[in-house]
């Protein structure tokens, strides 16, 4: 979990250096699909993951509109109007979207008690981003609100995933989703290719992006779908931002405002509550870990 949520902290930094560059938000997006699949297609291949894919025929299709198509599009093209720190902290809110959409989709991951604080918390957290940190102008706030759009949309994919995905190899969702989506972008890429070579730190940057931001941490956030559930892989949401906010700061020389610091806090905690529904600490029985049992795990 530590390693995707440092690969996908450091996406809002890469998708950043390439815009600078002045390279296309479809070539962007093309190009870490398509080297992401790369990545994931040949070890899905490997592991025979892919024959189970067919018999969820058009599912395929959604899933990867949910969790690639449409939020890499929300957020590369957010990321124009915010900075990678705040968009990091912004999809921070996934396990909060969960939260609420549980409610009418999936009652066990509905929010009771802690859970439904965490919601709460993880809002206040984000209408304080907003009255801070993106009331600057109309282009600022559109931006900050797309960043939300593709939150929604990954907590969307990852009810869809548990729902009609359960017992499919993790790697074989995760590769299908990247290469169908490569795909669905490689039109615009041509459209709107870079005219000029891009700087030895874009390519870079891109290449860190596909591979790493976009392969591996996929693959590792399926992995932790099939294994824990949606709620509790949402998790990456909140401890991404946390490396994204240092990025941002250390490396492209962001600002960081107080407002970002207590939005940030509060998304985090009202997050942890509503994807945990306790205290740190403290099991959801309220019994401290120390007096739980050792859980016992199938091999």
């Amino acid at each position: 979990m530590a390693i995707a949520a440092a690969l996908w902290g450091a996406s809002y930094m890469f998708i950043k250096v390439a815009l600078d560059d002045d390279v296309s938000e479809g070539a962007i997006i093309f190009i870490r699909t398509a080297l992401g699949a790369a990545v994931l297609v040949p070890l899905a291949l490997r592991a025979g993951a892919l024959r189970p894919l067919l018999e969820r025929g058009w599912w395929n299709v959604v899933i990867a509109g949910l969790q690639v198509i449409v939020p890499f599009a929300l957020i590369t093209w957010g990321e124009n109007k915010v900075p990678s720190a705040l968009a990091g902290i912004l999809v921070a809110s996934s396990p909060l979207f969960i939260a609420l959409l549980a409610i009418r989709l999936d009652s066990a991951e509905r929010a009771r008690g802690w859970s439904l604080v965490g919601v709460l918390l993880g809002m206040a957290g984000v209408v304080l981003l907003f009255g801070v940190d993106l009331s600057g102008d109309g282009d600022t706030l559109v931006g900050g609100l797309m960043i939300l759009g593709a939150a929604l949309s990954y907590a969307l994919a990852a009810l869809v995933v548990k729902r009609r995905f359960t017992g499919v190899p993790s790697v074989g969702v995760a590769a299908s989703t990247i290469a169908l989506s490569a795909v669905a972008y490689l039109p615009l890429a041509v459209l709107t290719w870079p005219t000029s070579t891009p700087g030895a730190d874009t390519i870079a940057s891109l290449l860190a992006l596909g591979a790493g931001g976009t392969g591996i941490a996929f693959l590792l956030y399926y992995a932790l779908i099939a294994e824990y559930g949606p709620a509790r892989a949402a998790v990456i949401a909140y401890i991404a931002p946390a490396f994204a906010v240092v990025y941002g700061v250390v490396l492209l020389d962001e600002s960081l405002t107080v407002g970002t610091i207590a939005g940030l806090l509060l998304i985090l905690a009202g997050s942890w509550l509503a994807a945990q529904g306790r205290l740190p600490g403290l099991s959801r029985t309220g019994l401290s870990r120390s007096s739980e049992p050792a859980p016992v795990r199938a091999r």
